[in-house]
């Protein structure tokens, strides 16, 4: 089983780049994506029909704000959208679909780079996921794809020594990061399980020709439930494609039901 992530900062952006020209090629059987930035009413359904994907939304209310998608290959068991808190499910920032005993989420965590009300509001998202994480444990056979805007540890972003007070890789950012990964905890980092390098980034900032000097953070992941890690098969960033100012993340899964 294929599992692709990737931020596409606006998913009518993303296809005139050629998304869905390249969705099939991708062999993809779930694509989770954040910053869809969409609406129903403006999307266009053939984009990934003709590729055979069934997609599911979770938008914001705000238009051309947040949101996040799964589009599948196989039709779910179940859908979850939002996890029951007003203020971030009214942006979109969860989509969860379930295939037998396996649950699939799409996550799209605040960003607080566009200054202190916007951190504020990441602090309380990183202050009430956590309860939501307990709920996934307890079920087993999780994989939460997303963007987390954070870089974890120091041989996730280029400049670490220049950014510890910048919001994605603050202090107490990290460390709900370090408890998220800890040995006592439920999850693990499913791309660490293959590439232990330093270098591995998922995002470039659109300013000072960050992507054309490497200058990137890996601020997307695939957390997985630790019955899952001997699963993990190969994991890879996609950096030559540029749908978007973030590159997909892939990664192979040895699980049933999936061709």
């Amino acid at each position: 089983m294929r599992i692709l992530s990737l931020n596409v900062n606006g998913l009518r952006a993303a296809a005139r780049k050629g998304l869905f020209d390249w969705l099939p090629e991708s062999r993809a059987d779930i694509a989770c994506f954040q910053e869809t930035r969409t609406q129903a009413h403006q999307r266009d359904p053939r984009l990934w029909e003709r590729s055979g994907y069934a997609a599911f939304f979770a938008d914001a209310s705000r238009p051309g704000y947040a949101g996040t998608a799964i589009l599948a290959r196989h039709e779910p068991d179940e859908i979850e959208t939002g996890f029951g808190n007003p203020e971030f499910d009214s942006e979109g920032r969860l989509v969860g679909a379930r295939w037998g005993g396996l649950w699939v989420f799409s996550l799209y965590v605040p960003s607080g780079s566009q200054g202190p009300e916007r951190q504020a509001s990441k602090d309380r998202f990183l202050m009430v996921f956590p309860k939501v994480l307990e709920r996934m444990a307890s079920r087993g056979g999780t994989i939460l794809a997303g963007d987390f805007n954070i870089a974890h540890r120091a041989i996730d972003l280029k400049n670490a020594r220049a950014n510890e007070k910048h919001s994605g890789f603050l202090p107490h950012e990290r460390a709900w990061m370090d408890r998220l990964f800890a040995e006592s905890s439920a999850f693990s980092d499913a791309f660490r399980k293959i590439d232990p390098d330093p270098g591995r980034y998922t995002f470039w900032s659109n300013r000072g020709r960050a992507y054309e000097k490497d200058v990137g953070w890996r601020i997307d992941y695939e957390v997985i439930t630790r019955d899952l890690v001997s699963s993990v098969r190969s994991a890879e960033i996609l950096r030559a494609l540029r749908f978007s100012d973030h590159a997909p993340l892939v990664i192979d899964y040895d699980l049933p039901g999936f061709s």
